[in-house]
């Protein structure tokens, strides 16, 4: 089992999720938990990190509080099964390796299950509809995550955390990533090796992704300035910009033409052990160009091109296979393994 990563939630198989299939609830109820010296700490990180990496720049995000997947298989009569996921230091959920279900922890659920297939397309089925994500989602920023997530004394953070609030994650900033599993129209998925001019995993290979950015939702104040109070109301405005904003950072990372990716579908979200089960959700979404054309995007270089200094190419069946003992899994991040992860899961017949 990979230690590095586990999988939050998934979808069943052939049923990604559409963004009509998302919800939001945004509460200050969700933002992180503080106490004076923690402040006093993430400053000084953060100081401490941007005289290291000058080119870092603070900015708001979504922190990710829960996550509950509801399925009601019938119109009427239905049931429903939620999941609660959270991650600690010692329960680490679905890790590489595991049946899918082990380490969940579960409320509120009774059972039920979709059946019908959920296909990359705009046709929106009854059974789709039935199949509902809510995201429970506060404010955070880039500075509060390298001075929680990745702060030196973060066991203490999970331990407290977990005494006061029986939330191993409440003080820490848990900003929601995105990621995406790119298919070209031959079939091929992209894979891009990481410079060194980033804040984590360099040179590592990763899949194209980033974050949804809130200040895309409250475009009425700068972005130092956003506030939960600020983003309610604006829930439908949230989903859309984490679903868009994985095309977005298609297209900044591999340059490619927007009108040639499709709507995304939502697999999962993984965690990432490296940096106290960081959550990023992963999306499938395929590129209408060939293997060839998209290479030849990535080299003329997009506007992060900096970010990355190779793109690679795997085979579907490629993709299916990898594990932890293939040569490529050890030169891959988490959250490239937690999409691989996901996308065997639920799209291994696509």
């Amino acid at each position: 089992m990979d230690s590095e990563v586990s999988l939050m939630l998934h979808c069943a198989p052939l049923q990604a999720l559409g963004e009509h299939q998302t919800h939001v609830e945004i509460s200050e109820r969700f933002n992180r938990q503080s106490f004076p010296e923690i402040e006093e700490h993430i400053e000084a990180a953060w100081n401490e990190r941007v005289i290291k990496d000058p080119w870092l720049f603070n900015g708001a995000k979504f922190r990710l509080h829960s996550a509950v997947l509801s399925t009601k298989p019938h119109p009427t009569n239905s049931t429903e099964q939620s999941h609660r996921h959270q991650c600690t230091s010692l329960a680490k959920g679905d890790q590489a390796g595991r049946n899918p279900g082990e380490g969940e922890r579960f409320e509120n659920g009774d059972g039920g299950e979709t059946t019908d297939k959920h296909r990359p397309s705009d046709k929106v089925t009854k059974d789709e509809q039935s199949c509902i994500l809510k995201l429970q989602l506060g404010v955070t920023c880039y500075k509060d995550y390298i001075g929680t997530n990745w702060s030196q004394n973060v066991e203490n953070l999970l331990r407290r955390g977990e005494t006061e609030f029986a939330d191993p994650q409440a003080f820490l900033a848990q900003p929601l990533g995105v990621g995406a599993v790119m298919a070209t129209s031959d079939g091929e998925v992209v894979l891009l090796r990481r410079s060194q001019k980033v804040a984590e995993a360099t040179g590592l290979l990763d899949i194209p992704g980033g974050h949804p950015e809130p200040k895309m939702v409250c475009q009425e104040v700068s972005e130092d300035l956003i506030r939960v109070d600020l983003l309610q109301g604006k829930e439908r405005a949230i989903v859309s910009e984490i679903f868009s904003s994985v095309c977005a950072e298609i297209t900044d990372e591999v340059n490619v033409p927007l009108n040639s990716l499709s709507k995304p579908l939502l697999l999962g979200i993984a965690l990432n052990h490296t940096s106290a089960c960081r959550p990023s959700a992963e999306f499938f979404v395929q590129c209408s160009l060939t293997t060839s054309e998209v290479r030849d995007y990535y080299r003329q270089g997009g506007p992060e091109a900096h970010e990355t200094t190779d793109i690679l190419f795997l085979s579907r069946a490629e993709m299916l296979q990898l594990n932890e003992s293939s040569p490529l899994w050890s030169e891959m991040c988490p959250s490239a393994k937690g999409a691989v992860l996901l996308y065997q899961r639920v799209m291994p017949d696509h």
